[in-house]
């Protein structure tokens, strides 16, 4: 009995399902269908297709941002180092200090400890109380020459307490100086990443084939622009002899030719372009400043007609690019990422000025 009233509800199941499956209620629900979509907005036509030229010239500005970029980074990195080691100092100053204010404090005490046991009377003046008036005088002058010592032991604590006070302020405005210099270290290498990337993905985009042609784009731009500045006429009146330190620079440059520029890099084995400079100088004994503008601002400048080798050339209106000329209208540098340390036309980029180390 029970079998035939569980196979009667799974019949009934089942024609519940047939019933809910069939093609009327399929047709009922059909006659009752959900508004149609409207209808999809017509794509927007493509730009027109940047040529390879303007690529060309999209890419070198990334790159050049990237420069100024790094030039920041340099600077603020350079200034970081600086005031790293002017704490270091002061903490060792503080520490001499604090050293000196114990032993004077131990003098100090000694003396009162004394003074104590004398009944408030420092040594010498109980025989300032004699009868003898010749030992009256020469103790008298003791008890003279024991005040001013006294004196002095005071003031010379006052004085270093204040110099320990001055050192503490000069400490905390490095400190300071040190974390801003630390978030400009940040911002810069963000902005400098985001360049390049930027860059890097415009290149990534092209055919090998444009690659190539981009290149090729690249050299000729270089070569109009180094044709023009020689067609001045300024070689003419180049005549300038390299000095001994001036050819040692030079010889330091070129031997890193084919090694790769590497923003922030100062060698040995890659470099960017204020770093290929500095540390060439630096080989030949000159410390320079690190970055492109900072030798621009800060190095002796001299007319183009004086150049010679070893000396600087600075490119662009903002100085973010640095060169070494070496002789014959030529120079070598770190171009940018992506390429290497390499010789070029020293005309080949707008040319804002000329610095020499020496």
């Amino acid at each position: 009995m029970n079998r035939r009233r569980c196979a009667t509800a799974a019949i009934t199941v089942v024609c519940a399902l047939t019933v809910l499956a069939s093609p009327a209620l399929t047709l009922s629900a059909a006659a009752a269908p959900f508004p149609p979509a409207p209808p999809a907005a017509p794509a927007a036509p493509a730009g027109p297709k940047k040529t390879l030229e303007e690529v060309r010239k999209e890419i070198d500005a990334l790159y050049r941002q990237a420069a100024v970029a790094t030039d920041a980074y340099n600077l603020a990195e350079e200034q970081t180092k600086e005031q790293s080691e002017e704490i270091v100092k002061l903490a060792r100053m503080i520490v001499a200090g604090r050293e000196k204010i114990d032993r004077l404090k131990a003098q100090a005490g000694a003396a009162a400890r004394a003074q104590y046991r004398n009944g408030g009377l420092p040594d010498g003046a109980q025989f300032v109380l004699t009868d003898d008036p010749q030992l009256f005088l020469d103790n008298a002058g003791r008890l003279q020459q024991g005040q001013k010592a006294t004196k002095d032991l005071l003031s010379e604590m006052s004085q270093v307490q204040a110099e320990l006070t001055s050192y503490a302020k000069d400490a905390g405005t490095n400190w300071t100086k040190l974390e801003a210099n630390r978030v400009k270290q940040a911002e810069a290498k963000k902005d400098i990443d985001g360049k390049i990337a930027a860059a890097r993905k415009l290149e990534s985009e092209l055919e090998a084939e444009e690659l190539e042609r981009l290149r090729h784009l690249e050299q000729q731009e270089q070569y109009r622009a180094q044709t023009a500045w020689l067609g001045t006429g300024v070689l003419k009146g180049l005549d300038g002899k390299a000095t001994a330190r001036g050819k040692q620079a030079v010889e330091f440059a070129t031997a890193q030719i084919g090694k790769p520029y590497v923003w922030g890099a100062e060698g040995p084995g890659s470099y960017d372009c204020s770093g290929l400079t500095q540390s060439a100088w630096g080989a030949a004994g000159r410390a320079i400043p690190r970055t492109s503008q900072e030798q621009w601002r800060l190095l002796p400048r001299v007319d183009i007609k004086d150049m010679r080798p070893g000396d600087l050339i600075v490119y662009y209106q903002d100085a973010s690019h640095i060169g070494m000329y070496i002789g014959d209208g030529a120079m070598v540098h770190a171009p940018r990422p992506g390429r290497n340390v390499t010789i070029a036309g020293a005309g080949s980029m707008e040319i804002l000025g000329v610095v020499r180390p020496e």
